[in-house]
C-alpha cells in the first residue's frame, strides 16, 4: 500500500488549494483517512479525518469552516479542499490511514490525537505555503 499526496503549492492568503491523497493497492473497506500538518519547529497537528463506512468527517477548530474533506471510496482517493488560506496554514501536509476492525464506526475526534505509530500507512507529504 502506498499513499501519495498531491496538490500542494504556493498560494496567496485568501486563496484555495485542493490536496489529494491517493491509495494504491488498497483493498480495505473499513478505515479512516486523516490529514495532518506540521510546520517547522511546531508539533504535528491533526486537522481532519473521514470515515470510509459512512463518510462522516471531523475537523480541528483551526480549519473548521474553511477546509472540507471528502472521499471517493471507489477510487480510494481522499481530498482536502482548503479555502480562505492563511499564512499560518503553511506546513507540510500528510495523509494517514487507520484500518478499522469490527463495525468500522469508531469515533473520529480521538483519531486526530492518536500516535503516529497507531496509523497503518502514511504518505510522504505535500508542502503548502501561504504568502501574506
Amino acid at each position: 500500500v502506498q499513499l501519495v499526496e498531491s496538490g500542494g503549492g504556493l498560494v496567496q492568503a485568501g486563496g484555495s488549494l485542493r490536496l489529494s491523497c491517493a491509495a494504491s493497492e488498497f483493498r480495505f473497506d473499513r478505515y479512516a483517512i486523516a490529514w495532518f500538518r506540521q510546520a517547522p519547529g511546531k508539533e504535528r497537528e491533526g486537522i481532519s479525518v473521514i470515515r470510509s463506512t459512512d463518510g462522516s468527517s471531523y475537523y480541528a477548530d483551526s480549519v473548521k469552516g474553511r477546509f472540507t474533506i471528502s472521499i471517493d471510496s471507489a477510487k480510494k482517493v481522499v481530498f482536502l479542499q482548503m479555502e480562505s488560506l492563511k499564512p499560518e496554514d503553511t506546513a507540510g501536509y500528510y495523509c494517514a490511514v487507520m484500518l478499522f476492525l469490527g463495525s468500522g464506526m469508531q469515533p473520529l475526534a480521538p483519531i486526530l490525537s492518536r500516535h503516529t505509530a497507531e496509523f497503518d500507512y502514511w504518505g510522504q507529504g505535500t508542502q503548502v505555503t501561504v504568502s501574506s
